[in-house]
């Protein structure tokens, strides 16, 4: 059976992906875990839009540009770093503002994704990875309200040991706890044999930051391959399609 080093480079080959001049060789893979918008499902640009107008229709004024340096992270999140950064009032009246606009972004979003198709070949890859061998997991800055319905309607819900969403957690991404919640869902023990998946820096930060053996940037979603390029990563495909020519079939 090959090794995910020899594979990286027939890969590399074949589909024009890029890695580190220096490769290491990985220990055999058991986990894959993916981002969901961007990386198996399209990003069409809604999800900054929508939260900037729920933001601005509760007085919280802020650009695109604000917006697309936190592309990855926890909604919740984003929608509290920009309420306490621009609002002054007092701690729980804050925290009824990051709620009140977290609910209308929510709703927003979810009539939205009723809609919204798979990265093209996803579902493909995503069962090519099962018949061989390999345990799947999915991660989100979505919370459960918005992806839950979304792997329903697409009937993917028997491909995954783990779904782990922004409210799971304590911290979303950079922080890497969704990845070791995917582990303990998935019972992995060691980061060591994880592969984590997606299209936005904070993906591939959080694959660093949770010490995985594998961290792979793909271009399916917002980030251009320069932009993936800057953080530490061990390859970049131009979608999830390309994984399973990446990972040998488990003998």
């Amino acid at each position: 059976m090959k090794t995910l080093a020899a594979a990286t480079l027939q890969s590399t080959a074949e589909v024009g992906a890029t890695s580190p001049k220096h490769s290491r060789n990985l220990p055999a893979i058991r986990l894959v875990v993916l981002d969901v918008g961007g990386t198996i499902i399209e990003d069409r640009g809604d999800v900054p839009e929508t939260l900037r107008s729920a933001l601005a229709n509760h007085g919280v004024k802020v650009t695109p540009a604000e917006i697309s340096v936190w592309r990855g992270a926890s909604k919740r999140e984003i929608v509290r770093h920009f309420v306490e950064q621009q609002n002054t009032t007092p701690g729980a009246d804050r925290e009824k503002l990051v709620t009140a606009i977290y609910q209308d972004f929510n709703a927003r979003l979810g009539e939205i994704y009723r809609t919204v198709p798979p990265i093209v070949g996803a579902e493909d890859a995503i069962r090519k990875l099962r018949e061989s061998g390999y345990l799947l997991a999915t991660t989100t800055g979505f919370d459960r309200e918005i992806t839950l319905p979304i792997f329903h309607r697409l009937g993917w819900e028997k491909y995954f040991a783990a779904i782990v969403c922004s409210d799971d957690v304590a911290l979303g991404r950079p922080a890497p706890f969704m990845l070791f919640h995917a582990m303990e869902s998935a019972r992995v023990n060691s980061v060591a044999e994880v592969m984590a998946v997606g299209d936005t820096p904070l993906d591939l930060q959080a694959g660093t930051n949770a010490g995985l053996s594998a961290v792979v940037g793909v271009l399916s979603g917002v980030s251009r391959v320069e932009v993936l390029q800057r953080e530490p990563h061990t390859h970049i495909l131009p979608s999830v399609a390309n994984l399973p020519a990446l990972l040998p079939a488990k003998g």
